[in-house]
């Protein structure tokens, strides 16, 4: 088959959607032919390209075609919004008149309204559309105060409605999120849970979880120093977590014995630490390098995994796998309905504490500390659970729903 993709990132790009379409692309061509239509690279890219119309390169069996869009800094909402909406027109006509026509044509979620092209696309070339949402606007653009509620979002809603209805299959990170879209009235044999997302090490594929050396040791004591429980959150502090309560609940808990570190940055950041001023059990870290990330995790007793009450089926944590697979406990701050909770819950690797109570998270993370046994076999679940989330296992997958849609069209077309 014949199969395009559109996403205006893709490396150089940085952002997650591009590694991780990286990754969807490459798999796919395994057995298919591969087009990507990407823009200019303009997010934090490791390099930068001047100005064209059409540039159109193979890499590892995907050809892709990046269309001429500017590079404005995101930092500027004006130049982000001038790169959006030109990738996407430039997309639109790439797509109409590409050779050979796709026989699927799968649109991403990055820049939102880029579906709009997928089912334009999937109409005028009779072709398969499927929609591969990773974040769920307007809902989360909604939730994070980027836009307030009105006419704008009304008809972004409309749209995005009409937009899923179109297609041929609807493919998620997580059931909160397929929750989410079935009650928006689109059919739940449309909307399949498929959890490519989940980006593991591939040290933390290794059977030996506590290899000694020097370097762990060098990246353990930085994280441990000398407390006897130690609770990490490592990544972005942004609006998806009640970071204060945590900071709240470690307040009441042995400050000699428990520790909290943050490993990472983001827009809260600054307010946490100026929160946690007085608290000597609170550390702030900067992201260690990608090949420590094996010994950071291992080097926690619990991780925290947050979700905010109301962004359930927004946000889909994909570190909550590599965490899995590093064999450690899990404290979920997020409500029952999440995704992550219900991981968690299933397979008994952690704790769900409730994201508005701080009385509540100091709670579980005073009984993960007291029951050092439970709490080791906690650590053998959560392993188990992340041999389960196998993210090779879930790219296969993804693959196969593409071919099952395909064929679903060649069906109905002979009958």
């Amino acid at each position: 088959m014949k199969v395009l993709i559109l996403n205006q990132y893709y490396p150089p790009d940085t952002s997650s959607t591009a590694e991780i379409l990286e990754l969807i692309a490459e798999r796919i061509s395994n057995r298919h032919e591969v087009t990507v239509i990407a823009g200019r690279p303009s997010y934090a890219p490791t390099e930068t390209h001047p100005y064209y119309l059409l540039r159109s390169e193979t890499v590892d069996m995907v050809r892709v075609d990046r269309v001429g869009s500017t590079s404005f800094q995101r930092a500027v909402m004006m130049g982000r919004l001038i790169n959006t909406f030109l990738y996407i027109f430039l997309t639109l006509i790439r797509a109409m008149f590409m050779r050979p026509k796709p026989d699927v044509v799968i649109a991403m979620s990055d820049p939102p309204l880029v579906a709009l092209v997928g089912v334009f696309v999937s109409m005028a070339r009779r072709c398969e559309f499927i929609y591969n949402i990773r974040d769920l606007h307007p809902d989360m653009a909604v939730a994070s105060g980027m836009v307030n509620p009105g006419l704008f979002i009304r008809l972004w809603e409309k749209i995005h409605r009409w937009v899923m209805r179109r297609a041929s299959l609807v493919v998620v990170l997580g059931e909160d999120m397929r929750a989410r879209i079935v009650a928006k009235g689109i059919a739940p044999t449309k909307v399949s849970v498929n959890r490519t997302s989940a980006v593991v090490h591939p040290e933390l594929e290794s059977s030996d979880l506590t290899p000694e050396n020097t370097e762990d040791d060098l990246v353990r004591r930085e994280i441990r120093e000398v407390y006897e429980f130690v609770v990490v959150h490592a990544g972005n502090l942004g609006y998806a977590g009640n970071w204060e309560n945590l900071v709240a609940a470690i307040s009441v808990v042995d400050s000699s014995k428990v520790r909290l570190v943050f490993i990472g940055t983001g827009a809260h950041l600054k307010q946490l630490e100026e929160q946690s001023t007085d608290m000597q059990n609170i550390k702030f870290l900067p992201y260690f390098s990608r090949d420590a990330v094996p010994r950071v995790l291992r080097a926690a007793d619990l991780h925290v995994v947050a979700v905010k009450r109301g962004l359930e089926g927004l946000v889909v944590p994909s570190k909550l796998y590599p965490i899995l697979m590093a064999g450690r406990p899990v404290l979920a701050m997020s409500t029952s309905g999440s995704d992550v909770a219900k991981i968690v819950t299933e397979y008994d690797c952690g704790f769900v504490a409730d994201p508005d109570d701080p009385e509540d998270i100091a709670a579980k993370i005073m009984r993960a500390m007291a029951n050092p046994g439970a709490l080791d076999g906690m650590g053998v679940s959560a392993r188990k659970a992340g041999m389960e989330f196998n993210q090779n296992r879930e790219m296969d997958r993804f693959v196969d729903l593409i071919e099952i849609t395909a064929k679903s069209r060649q069906s109905r077309s002979m009958s």
